[in-house]
């Protein structure tokens, strides 16, 4: 058993994902060889990955088709890929940055956000949150710490605020600095200063991932945060009800004008349906059924999940114990799901070659 002859084998294996074999895609790692035991780290492109058990099994497969008495021990690990420029001085060690986003408010946006974050950090990577609603911030609640105050850091003349630590995730929010019975009124420069703040006077450190809570509509903050940092990709969230998909229209067509174009990993339809707790095989589509499944069809776009209507996941957001870090398993899977498909299709989108500038070029 020598290394070339491990390697050819798993020339075979492909990632469904990027259409190429895992070891030109150079995720074999570590190849030990002693006698008849045999061990390799396959190292994925996220630790949300959904094809993880998939990949492993086919890598199983490709050894023992060539080696059939071989001891094999696979370990599966993650390095998330970024396609952001290495270059930017905004958030240079934040790998991608998620903008969650609506055209309306109250379909629900925070609580996606808040449990994409947490299913992702769960996952093994490192997130961030940021609220990016000034005007209406509800992270602090919706994560138990809406008595914390953030600490300021002097350095080198300059201060840098350093983020909550809530549930396994750093969390920043106008909602700390401001008392919760204060109305933020602000004109729109004020709001984006703030913002801007958030992401450049704000110690990250490294992450994985960095999600943005986005206010309702298409508006300057959208447009802050897209000309202030390099966006990888918005996730946009909807009801299934008419008067929601119109206002999410509005919101795709915002990251596809070409000013701003931003990837859209995907939409999420909540509010989807109702079960009642002693009819668990029935579903009401009190809202409409299937608008926002119809929505991402209509623009070829993936659909990330449907989020049923649950009495925990309105308790959970008021009481700081988001749906995802409870003990039920219907909708912790739900925002598992949502997690793995918004991981997968960053993934997806990291990997497609970047247009070269003719400046490059020279």
């Amino acid at each position: 058993m020598k290394e070339q002859k491990v390697l050819e084998a798993l020339s075979e294996v492909m990632d469904p994902d990027l259409g190429k074999d895992l070891v030109s895609l150079n995720m074999i790692k570590d190849i030990k060889i002693n006698g008849n035991n045999l061990a390799f780290t396959v190292e994925l492109t996220t630790p949300a990955c959904p094809l993880k058990e998939k990949i492993r099994k086919d890598c199983e497969n490709a050894i023992l088709a060539v080696f059939p008495k071989v001891n094999l021990a696979i370990e599966m690990t993650a390095n998330v890929t970024s396609g952001r420029n290495s270059s930017i001085n905004v958030l240079p060690n934040v790998k991608n940055i998620i903008c969650v986003a609506s055209g309306k408010g109250g379909v629900g946006k925070s609580t996606v956000s808040v449990n994409l974050a947490l299913a992702l950090a769960k996952q093994g990577a490192k997130v961030g949150i940021i609220d990016a609603d000034i005007h209406g911030p509800s992270l602090p609640m919706m994560l138990g710490v809406g008595k914390q105050m953030p600490e300021v850091r002097d350095i080198k003349g300059k201060n840098y605020i350093i983020p909550i630590e809530a549930q396994g995730i750093k969390v920043l929010s106008i909602g700390f600095l401001v008392d919760d019975r204060q109305a933020v009124v602000w004109r729109g420069p004020m709001v984006t200063s703030a913002l801007k703040q958030f992401v450049t006077d704000v110690i990250w450190g490294k992450l994985d991932y960095l999600v943005i809570d986005m206010p309702p509509g298409t508006g300057d903050v959208h447009l802050t945060m897209v000309q202030t940092v390099q966006v990888t990709g918005a996730v946009v969230v909807t009801t299934p009800q008419a008067v929601s998909l119109i206002d999410a229209k509005k919101a795709i067509g915002m990251f596809t004008m070409p000013k701003i174009n931003v990837p859209i990993l995907g939409v999420v339809e909540n509010m989807a349906f109702f079960t009642p707790e002693d009819a668990p095989d029935k579903k009401y589509y009190i809202f409409g059924k299937d608008g926002g499944k119809e929505l991402a069809s209509a623009y070829d776009l993936p659909f990330l999940g449907e989020i049923p209507i649950k009495e925990n996941i309105r308790q959970g957001g008021d009481q700081g114990k988001p749906a995802f870090t409870q003990d039920d398993e219907k909708i912790v899977q739900v925002f598992e799901g949502i997690a793995e498909r918004v991981a997968q299709n960053i993934a997806i989108q990291n990997a497609k070659p970047k247009p070269v500038s003719i400046e490059n070029e020279n």
